[in-house]
């Protein structure tokens, strides 16, 4: 730098020049400067040998700057902002809203990171609009270049690299480098470069390649190595979609794949075709045909002599009868079932909760003892899940921790994992595995331990050791089922696993390569032979997957668009959905209830998201089967 040391501006500019070189004056303002932001108004805490530069506009509600972290000149930081160590935010970047940083993220100058959005609606001006925000994250380890827009609800994952300019409105799986508006995934960053000027190998081509130090964009990319071609990629917001897709023996050849938004005007050529508008016609038609009947179907299941709810008529009050309604009144009515008051639905379920161990009977019974490992079989297991959602869909909570689950050790909890029957019962392995997590999963909500040191990280160690690589599940198949039990075991153990707490499964391509030959087995996928479980156990591996990898995404597209069609069809006028038939009699069967109803409504949003419809529903899953990780902050 040609600045003298003593020029103020050398450091604001450039901070990284600040320990250094900086003079004793300058380490006492700095000193001033971030006294002043301690003592505001705001929840600031700093780290060891941060830097806030006297000219960055910083006005947080909330700020954690980790170690050897600096906000550089004419910043604007505000809302809530918590970084990792090493991070950077250069000059006039801009950092708003909910905005969570990894270790080690840089963040080029010009560039905005805006965790917020206003609404759009055509009945109030703009400046009107509520504020929403639904936050963004970053991994550890990420370069975003200079100019880069990020907008809200995105996630980017660990070791990724933006090129300048990139206007990213889709989440990025780890390692990936991306550019363009919108942001697309060029490649793996650990994938090998090539020395400039180098000759290629025979059989590969690449045509209209650019590179640059802050950015990589490639257009028209073309392989010959393995018998795949990708030609003219575009990425956006609701998923992947491949234009003209051959497979053969030797490997897969797609041309066109694209990438766009979930909005009303998006993925106009969905499978290579315009926009299918009598597909969104009918689903906006059913999801006005739901809502209208919303009402009567939740009379259906109300049993006034009990005061309570059932899953049909002529079935007993179930605790996950109740559970059903406030997600069903929830999803179609953006209410609490209106046979109560929000306040009593709330202490109901609260009530239910033995203050001992944390666990919840179904009605009558005794309170449940906890298993070898905190969470014992039977319907106490899943009253985890469908209580804690429906509670927090409530804007309430458990009022005690999961006890049974906070004491569970390490060792106790790699024994019983072992023990469990993976082999010909992945399902039940799965669903305990599914409900174990999400007990510790509100412990955390709760504001304490998920459960006895280590445990939680023991869990995900197991799960990464022992997921094989060639399926991507834990099971095997069986020769009276086929891969029923180690695909829905797949679906129950990421849901409260991986699915939850944000984190990538292991071997998506494997597990998408499954899942699909899975879903061809006339067994279980033949018509009049679907049943919400084995649908939704498909679908949902393929929805989490597609954030990933594009591994045969057409494939998952059509199957998707496929299931959808049929299940609208399942619709009874008042009653809603049923569950659909089971092998062995098991479930609640070809009668519409709250059970299928709930489930079913939320396979359709996942069938047209991967479609690329799901908009036209106006409804999106907030409990058991939501979309998006579960948020880590307790409801007040």
């Amino acid at each position: 730098m040609n600045q003298p040391s003593d020029d103020d501006s050398l450091f604001d500019h450039c901070p990284w020049l600040f320990a250094g070189q900086a003079s004793d004056g300058q380490r006492a303002a700095q000193e001033e400067r971030q006294k002043r932001l301690l003592g505001g108004p705001g929840e600031v805490r700093l780290g060891e040998d941060c830097f806030v530069a006297e000219t960055a506009a910083v006005h947080p509600d909330v700020l954690h700057l980790g170690d050897r972290s600096y906000i550089a000149a004419h910043a604007y930081v505000t809302d809530t902002i918590r970084t990792g160590a090493d991070c950077t935010v250069n000059p006039f970047t801009v950092v708003r809203g909910t905005v969570t940083l990894g270790d080690g993220v840089r963040i080029g100058a010009h560039s905005s990171l805006l965790g917020f959005n206003h609404g759009s609606a055509p009945d109030l001006p703009v400046h009107r609009q509520p504020v929403t925000s639904r936050g963004i994250t970053v991994g550890d380890d990420v370069w975003i270049g200079s100019h880069v827009v990020v907008v809200d609800g995105v996630t980017i994952g660990d070791h990724c690299v933006i090129g300048a300019g990139a206007v990213v409105t889709k989440d990025l799986p780890a390692w990936s480098v991306a550019a363009g508006n919108p942001a697309r995934r060029l490649r793996d960053r650990r994938e090998p470069r090539e020395p400039h000027g180098a000759k290629r190998p025979a059989g590969v081509e690449v045509a209209g390649e650019r590179r640059g130090l802050s950015g990589v964009e490639v257009v028209g990319e073309r392989r010959g190595l393995s018998g795949v071609e990708v030609a003219g990629e575009r990425r956006g917001l609701s998923g992947v979609e491949v234009v003209g897709e051959r497979r053969g023996l030797s490997g897969v050849e797609v041309v066109g794949e694209r990438r766009g938004p979930s909005g009303p005007d998006a993925a106009q050529e969905r499978r290579g075709q315009a926009r299918p508008e009598a597909l969104v016609e009918e689903l906006r038609a059913f999801a006005a045909a739901a809502r209208e009947q919303a009402t009567e179907l939740l009379d259906r299941s109300w049993r006034p002599d009990t005061g309570r709810y059932a899953d049909r008529p002529g079935t007993e009050p179930t605790v996950r009868a109740h559970c059903d309604a406030v997600e069903i009144a929830d999803l179609l009515l953006g209410d609490v079932p209106p046979h109560l008051p929000a306040p009593e639905h709330m202490e109901r379920l609260r009530a239910l909760q033995d203050p001992a161990t944390g666990l919840i009977p179904e009605y009558g019974a005794t309170a449940p003892l906890p298993g070898p490992a905190g969470v014992p079989d039977g319907a106490p297991a899943y009253h985890v899940l469908c209580v804690g959602y429906a509670l927090d869909l409530l804007g309430s909570s458990f009022p005690h921790p999961v006890h049974a689950v906070r004491t569970t050790t390490a060792g106790r909890l790699v024994r019983h994992l072992g023990e469990l029957p993976w082999t010909d019962r992945a399902w039940h392995a799965g669903a305990w595995v599914d409900s174990w997590a999400t007990a510790a999963h509100w412990n955390l909500r709760a504001g304490g331990e998920a459960a006895a040191p280590g445990a939680l990280e023991a869990l995900f160690g197991w799960l990464h050791t022992h997921a094989d690589p060639w399926t991507g599940m834990w099971g095997s198949p069986t020769r009276e089922a086929g891969r029923l039990q180690m695909v829905n075991g797949h679906y129950r153990l990421t849901r409260g696993s991986f699915a939850q707490f944000g984190l990538p499964v292991p071997y998506p391509e494997r597990v998408v390569d499954t899942v699909l030959d899975h879903a061809r087995d006339p067994r279980h996928f033949a018509p009049g032979r679907e049943n919400a479980c084995n649908v939704l156990d498909v679908i949902h591996p393929l929805w989490l997957c597609a954030r990933q990898t594009t591994h045969r995404s057409e494939e998952a597209r059509s199957w998707a668009a496929s299931q959808l069609t049929a299940a609208l069809g399942r619709w009874t006028p008042g009653g809603g959905f049923a569950f659909g038939p089971t092998a062995d009699g098991s479930g609640p069967g070809r009668e519409p209830g709250l059970q299928g109803t709930e489930m079913w409504l939320a396979i359709v949003w996942l069938l047209a998201d991967v479609v690329g419809v799901a908009d036209a529903l106006g409804y999106r899953p907030r409990g058991i089967h939501r979309p998006e990780p579960a948020p880590a902050e307790r409801p007040v």
